[in-house]
């Protein structure tokens, strides 16, 4: 009940903390909300380069707001949106579509729109898309995601779930239905401070990197494990590709996992990663439930590897009511709510109507999926 209030509030404390890191290569700063803050163009492709620049475009979405709507109706009068239809009366009328959202995107959709060019994932994970014939077999598609998207709100979450932990919240929260003024505390939570301590972050992606901004905020040493060699940011103190994993996680006294979904990162923390980390380590694991090997995962904690895990994710999900994972007195679980508020939806609907006018625009697209890396 308790747990969006702690989190909008370290929202808020965090916001501050991290604004000396909100600003561009010469000093200015940048508004997160941005398009350029909130996607990549690492990958981008213009999605249907073959049809005449100011041809009719049409783009069958869920939903979008008045204010996005009238902004696309000025700058982009050549793309016609349809939203809000079923399934079925999209599958009816899917010979008309350029670009859909995921949504729509079925396998009968895609073979029966022959003019379609563009889906719109609206989800940082595409794993449950990149693995399709129709869509991530299918080279004539370009796929976008929202990757960086819900990057604040998650990265809230993981510190609510971590300060949760580290400040043995839970038994207090659970004292406010008998009224139970009890200082000792639950004897599973020892309380500890995160200043000074060192949290690696895996995959410093756009989650990963506002993880680290927090993580920086509270005074901790930031380790953060990427795909690319790419600049070392400001927030982060030791920065190194995947590979370098196993030397950073006898480092860390906090693992939060930030990864896609891919072969590669299936299984990432086993039993020989567990046993890499210092005895009394957190985890927190917003990224996919099978990143993590759930066995392993009970292993480390049964044996005093790990003092406590936070999981937004789980393996299988969602987590049965009989699965042992519950029982554990020092894991708490969350059922995949990390990117929930609305900073998201706002965040969301900036990159989904800027896409939608560089689709109408012949412009590359943001946030391209790589098929061969899996996101």
């Amino acid at each position: 009940m308790r747990a969006p209030l702690i989190a909008g509030l370290f929202s808020l404390v965090l916001c501050v903390l991290c604004a000396c890191n909100s600003t561009g290569a010469n000093g200015a700063p940048v508004d997160p909300n941005a398009p350029a803050a909130l996607g990549s163009l690492r990958h981008a492709r213009v999605a249907a380069p073959d049809l005449a620049k100011g041809e009719r475009l049409v783009y069958f979405g869920s939903s979008l707001s008045d204010e996005h709507v009238a902004r696309l109706e000025r700058d982009a009068p050549n793309l016609e949106l349809v939203l809000g239809l079923s399934r079925e009366e999209a599958l009816a009328r899917a010979n008309e579509a350029h670009g859909v959202d995921s949504f729509y995107a079925t396998p009968e959709f895609v073979a029966a729109a022959p003019n379609l060019a563009w889906v719109q994932i609206k989800s940082a994970g595409v794993d449950r898309y990149i693995d399709t014939e129709h869509l991530g077999h299918n080279e004539a598609l370009v796929l976008t995601n929202l990757r960086a998207v819900s990057g604040p709100i998650i990265a809230d979450h993981v510190f609510a779930l971590l300060l949760a932990m580290t400040r043995d919240l839970p038994v207090h929260l659970a004292n406010r239905a008998t009224g139970t003024w009890d200082r000792a505390g639950s004897g599973v939570f020892e309380p500890v401070g995160l200043a000074g301590r060192t949290l690696l972050v895996v995959g410093l992606g756009g989650i990963g990197s506002e993880v680290a901004k927090r993580a920086k905020g509270f005074g901790m040493t930031v380790l953060a494990t990427r795909r690319s060699e790419a600049e070392r940011p400001d927030y982060v103190d030791v920065q190194g590709t995947a590979d370098r994993l196993d030397d950073f996680l006898p480092r860390a006294d906090v693992v939060v996992l930030c990864v896609p979904l891919t072969d590669e990162t299936t299984g990432l923390m086993n039993a020989e990663r567990f046993a890499l980390m210092p005895d009394g380590a957190y985890l927190v694991n917003i990224a996919r439930g099978k990143v993590v090997d759930t066995a392993a995962l009970m292993a480390a904690l049964d044996g005093g590897r790990l003092a406590s895990a936070g999981l937004d994710v789980t393996d299988p999900e969602p987590l049965p009511a009989d699965h042992p994972l519950w029982s554990y007195p020092n894991v708490i679980v969350t059922p995949h709510t990390a990117g929930r508020g609305e900073l998201t939806l706002t965040r969301l609907e900036i990159m989904y109507s800027e896409n939608l006018r560089r689709f109408a625009a012949g412009e590359p697209l943001y946030n391209v999926i790589d098929r061969d890396a899996g996101y």
